[in-house]
């Protein structure tokens, strides 16, 4: 008789859980169900970026001519520009501080079509819309689920990809407060408010002057408290502008629950935050007309992902900053390549071990990153010893790859079940 396969739930249909989907799919012994919240697959108007080690994975999957075609242009290998840093906090013309450049450059993407991209490799019997998960409990190896609307369901590992207001890590780490009884566990359930402000817009590029520095390459316009981010997108027809105001004496605090993360504000309070900086940075925030507003949250840096039957992933495990746009990289680099029912606990012990040092560490640098681009770190605005800081800040991207971290993830695995 056949095997039954082994069953995962990933919980919440973003980045993450749809790109462990589509891979997951392709094992045979392996039967997906995604069930997402929503009566749809959707995703915000903006941008998002990743680097070549993500990019490598996407290949490996098989998706590189699919994200190829909406790449703001297909990555090719060359050395290309990460980031262009200025100072750009004066009314006169600011002037570079740091090139940053690498392996690819920044690989970036309109963020809807991003998603579309991997909704279009999963196959059409793993989805379940207007699933909303209140909790879930284990027993024997086996993981009951119960929705919002009182239906249910069993599978032999959730996977938790419900996004940074994570219900799963909520239950995981109460749930781990109640045996141990140490409330310092309580403080990894909720996100935390890192102070800083953003503002987001889209511009199309005809509206900009042709010679644009954002149109060409990733802008990094840095001053006092503040920075602003732009580069193209939608094969280089649309601007992606998010700019970024820091209380850096607000870190860490809960955001008031009363106030909505995301809301919309008028164009002149865009343009009063940034008021006197240099002209290319005032004649990008004069094209956009609505702009959205955002309380940038991050998570504190979690003790473990795993619990029984149950793992975290994306931004339920380490949702960060998006200052060394990691957040959707740091998503897809999970993956599992083989059949986890022989030896589940060991398989995810190996993950977490692995995992979690590393994305807590990209969690962790990408607010010290954001500090440095506003010169409110040690470094201040001495640029001799802040720009090698700041390339320090991104050895990451290439010291290691996803490749040797499957290969450490799998000795480790081996050590564990010997």
């Amino acid at each position: 008789m056949l095997k039954p396969k082994f069953k995962v739930a990933i919980c919440g249909g973003g980045i993450s859980g749809l790109c462990l989907a589509v891979a997951l799919s392709r094992c045979p012994n392996i039967q997906v169900d995604v069930y997402e919240a929503a009566d749809r697959f959707k995703e915000i108007g903006a941008g998002v970026m990743i680097w070549s080690r993500t990019w490598k994975i996407l290949e490996q999957l098989g998706l590189g001519p699919a994200f190829s075609k909406i790449a703001h242009a297909p990555p090719d290998g060359s050395v290309a520009t990460g980031f262009d840093f200025r100072r750009s906090d004066q009314p006169q013309e600011g002037f570079r501080v740091h090139l940053m450049q690498m392996p690819y450059g920044c690989i970036r993407f309109y963020r809807v079509d991003f998603l579309d991209a991997f909704v279009h490799a999963l196959p059409s019997n793993v989805t379940h819309f207007g699933m909303r998960l209140v909790s879930y409990s284990q027993h024997a190896g086996t993981v009951s689920l119960k929705f919002l609307d009182d239906t249910t369901a069993t599978c032999d590992l959730l996977v938790g990809c419900d996004g940074i207001k994570s219900c799963i890590r909520a239950q995981i780490f109460k749930e781990a407060f109640d045996r141990s009884g140490d409330s310092e566990l309580l403080k990894f359930i909720d996100p935390v408010w890192t102070g800083t402000t953003a503002y987001r817009g889209l511009i199309p590029v005809e509206s900009l002057p042709p010679l644009h520095r954002s149109i060409a390459d990733p802008m990094m316009y840095c001053g006092k408290s503040k920075h602003v981010v732009s580069y193209s997108i939608s094969q280089g027809s649309v601007v992606n502008v998010v700019t970024f105001a820091s209380e850096p004496e607000k870190e860490g605090i809960f955001f008031d629950e009363d106030k909505a993360w995301v809301t919309q504000c008028t164009q002149q309070e865009l343009l009063d935050c940034y008021a006197h900086w240099e002209p290319e940075v005032e004649q990008l925030l004069s094209r956009i007309e609505k702009p959205s507003k955002w309380a940038i949250h991050h998570l504190k840096p979690l003790p473990f992902y795993v619990d029984g039957g149950v793992v975290l992933l994306g931004d339920a495990a380490h949702a960060m900053a998006p200052h060394q746009g990691a957040g959707a990289g740091q998503a897809i680099e999970f993956r599992l390549r083989r059949r986890p029912s022989d030896n589940l606990p060991h398989a995810l012990e190996a993950y977490q071990r692995i995992r979690l040092p590393f994305a807590n560490h990209v969690l962790k640098e990408s607010y010290i990153s954001g500090s440095m681009y506003e010169f409110d770190s040690e470094f201040g605005d001495d640029y001799e010893t802040l720009v090698p800081a700041i390339a320090s800040q991104w050895h990451w991207v290439e010291d290691t790859s996803p490749e040797s971290e499957r290969l450490r993830a799998l000795g480790c695995f081996r050590e564990l079940a010997s």
